[in-house]
């Protein structure tokens, strides 16, 4: 016994011997500093801040890896412990919280699939191929469930997950544990720059309107009479419920399901219900404003894609100024739109809106005369958006509108002959281009020639055999010193304070891959140029901002106030089949109100574009957006529909009121009415819609 408890001793002591020794090798120095921030930190391992533990994020916060508002699960009170700990200032930071991409249950499905014991998602996904008939569909077995290390997320009756708003910290753990993909994390920010993409739950409407309301859960609130969240829902994508309430040409309803049984919806008669109903309590219902950035915008126009634009870069924390020539801000909205059909208090109230949302707003003040690009600049703007509309806008500043256009060197070429015609002198440079036109085109051209223009080049984007000119036009331009370029598209301008310097363009073809996208096949080049004539119809959307390419191959020792190198940016489109790298693209003509709804979409892509520059992001949609990619499923007859009324009719001035003009035609649904359109929609998915039963 004392033998066997000596060679225990024995051995005791030489593994202490031993770990000593080895800890000699093998000593590891724990910063005091990251074990207090480890110590303060929630413990939960929820890996949401990006980092794989506590620990890890902890090191993180230590090195400046990560910012002490960073950890999901630890709430406003940590954030401030690990802040006094570091001993900086927090910067808010906007909520997360987890959101299910989908609408119905498998439960629903026309074709049931028993997973043959199976409870897990992910397994059945692996074993069964996952959902049998909508590739975009929950499967109902819960795993995210069990993965929530927060109690957030809980199984529905109809075995759906539900999120609890008040629990979930946005760690993310459900959109990883999901295997199809319908959980995400989602913040008013990220659903302002949401592109809609194939891989995702929509429905029909949703995907036609121009700017991307989601509209089935804009009907489901008002038809549970929940007017203040079906309003915000619209306001997240719309700045304009009341204007678009009134006049927009319904694309949404031409594009419902409920065709395919009765009626549509008359979803825009709801969309101005709700919007009534605000401007009627007197009361403005507001959606979430993202933190201060600090970062300064010039916006060039103040009508729908202007003042849309400006309001979802203020909502983005963005310093919006929006720049309009004429006394009031609308545009077109306010000079050519009947007021029976909108009556100027209404867009007064829209406009005010914006404008509370720290929007300012200077009128008076026409771009290229009352200020120049270099004076932004000096402004401290780091961005510009021109959005100063079409050809239409222009004529309203006078039977001879000016021919500038604010952009050093750029002119449009109506406006521009109509000046010379009026005998006014507008000087052409040494090197001047001409894009499009045709005849219109080159005697644009000969003419910069006879106005001191040494070097005059056309780029059309047309193949050489479809340019308009005969062979011997061509001959005989090329002989006068005209440069003719075919299958071009020009991509970027460059300059620098308020001269233009150069442009690029593409010269090729480009062709079409299985009528899905747009692919480019051409070569890029850059022509030095100081002048450029645009033969389409309206100025395009574009964003000015300073070149930091150009400012770095400047002299380095520049004095101060030296002027602004700057380049053109093109802001994405709602599909790549929108010709995204064409920076002259003009679209075909639209009605007034087509074009103010569209304008609604334009100016929130622009905005998520000006987002994008100003956190070094690619200036993109997903490569996956709706109209980019295979055509999506969808249903072509309905069966088992929910037994409703009929549409609900909207009321109308009498004749005897009509006599005022401006005396609204449509006086807008009751509260009675609305409901009972509301009832009316069948809340539809992907190919699921609302039923009376299930098989």
């Amino acid at each position: 016994m004392i033998a066997a408890g000596l060679t225990i001793g024995g051995l005791g002591l030489l593994s202490a011997f031993a770990l000593g020794v080895v800890a000699k090798f093998f000593h590891v120095d724990v910063d005091p500093l990251v074990m207090k921030i480890e110590e303060t930190l929630p413990g939960a391992n929820c890996g949401g801040c990006g980092f794989p533990g506590c620990s890890a994020a902890a090191a993180a916060i230590a090195r400046g890896d990560m910012a002490p508002n960073r950890c999901v699960g630890g709430g406003a009170e940590v954030h401030a412990a690990i802040a006094a700990i570091l001993g900086v200032a927090l910067v808010e930071r906007e909520p997360e919280i987890a959101q299910v991409g989908c609408r119905y249950p498998i439960a629903r499905a026309d074709i049931k699939f028993d997973y043959s014991g199976v409870n897990d998602c992910r397994a059945a996904v692996l074993l069964d191929g996952g959902p049998k008939e909508c590739p975009i569909g929950c499967l109902g077995l819960g795993s995210c469930v069990k993965a929530c290390p927060f109690g957030a997320l809980s199984m529905g009756p109809d075995h759906m997950p539900v999120v609890d708003e008040k629990k979930c910290t946005g760690c993310g753990t459900c959109v990883r544990t999901c295997p199809v993909g319908i959980m995400n994390l989602t913040s008013v920010s990220d659903r302002v720059l949401h592109e809609y993409t194939w891989s995702e739950c929509t429905a029909p409407c949703q995907r036609r309107c121009p700017a991307g309301i989601n509209i089935p859960e804009q009907i489901r609130q008002t038809a549970l009479g929940n007017y203040e969240q079906a309003l915000l829902v619209i306001k997240e994508r719309n700045p304009f419920p009341l204007l678009c309430g009134r006049i927009c040409p319904t694309p949404c309803e031409v594009a419902c399901r409920r065709n395919l049984a009765d009626e549509p919806v008359a979803i825009n008669h709801l969309k101005r219900f709700v919007a009534d109903y605000e401007r009627t309590n007197g009361r403005r219902y507001q959606p979430y404003q993202a933190p201060a950035t600090g970062h300064k915008v010039a916006v060039i126009g103040g009508g729908v894609q202007g003042l849309s634009a400006a309001n979802f870069l203020a909502r983005l924390g963005h310093a919006p100024t929006v720049f309009e020539s004429r006394p009031k801000l609308g545009g077109i909205l306010r000079t050519v739109i009947p007021e029976n059909r909108l009556p100027r208090e209404v867009l007064d109230w829209e406009i005010q809106g914006i404008l509370d949302l720290g929007v300012e707003a200077r009128t008076g003040q026409t771009f290229g005369l009352d200020f120049n690009l270099s004076e932004l600049f000096d402004q401290d703007f780091e961005a510009v958006l021109i959005a100063t509309g079409g050809w239409d806008t222009l004529l309203l500043g006078g039977p001879q509108p000016a021919p500038v256009s604010g952009l050093p060197g750029l002119y449009l070429l109506l406006p521009l002959t109509m000046a010379w015609s009026g005998g006014k002198d507008v000087r052409i440079g040494e090197k001047a281009a001409v894009v499009g036109g045709a005849r219109e085109g080159l005697a644009m051209a000969r003419h910069c020639l006879k106005k001191g223009a040494k070097e005059v080049t056309i780029l059309d984007p047309n193949p050489r055999d479809r340019l308009g000119l005969g062979q011997e036009d061509q001959l005989q331009a090329a002989a006068e010193g005209v440069v003719i370029k075919s299958w071009t598209r020009v991509t970027e301008l460059k300059g620098r304070g308020d001269a233009l310097r150069e442009l690029t363009y593409i010269e090729g073809p480009s062709v079409k891959l299985q009528d899905l996208a747009l692919v480019e096949k051409g070569e890029w080049r850059v022509l030095e140029v100081d002048t450029i004539i645009v033969a389409a119809g309206r100025l395009p959307d574009m964003i000015i901002a300073r070149d930091p390419d150009q400012e770095a191959e400047a002299d380095q020792e520049r004095p101060a106030g030296a002027e602004t190198f700057w380049r053109t940016i093109i802001p994405y489109r709602a599909s790549e089949g929108d010709r995204s790298w064409d920076l002259f693209y003009s679209p075909k003509p639209v009605s007034d109100f087509w074009m103010a709804v569209q304008a609604v979409g334009a100016g929130r892509r622009a905005a998520a574009s000006i987002n994008k520059l100003f956190n070094n992001e690619e200036i993109a949609g997903p490569e996956n957006q709706i109209g980019s990619g295979p055509p999506l499923l969808d249903v072509d007859s309905l069966e088992n529909l929910l037994k409703v009324g009929p549409r609900q009719k909207m009321p109308e001035a009498s004749p005897e009121q009509r006599l005022d003009l401006k005396q609204e035609t449509a006086l807008g649904l009751s509260e009675e009415s609305a409901r009972a359109e509301a009832a009316r929609c069948l809340n539809c998915g992907l190919i699921c819609y609302y039923r009376t039963r299930y098989h």
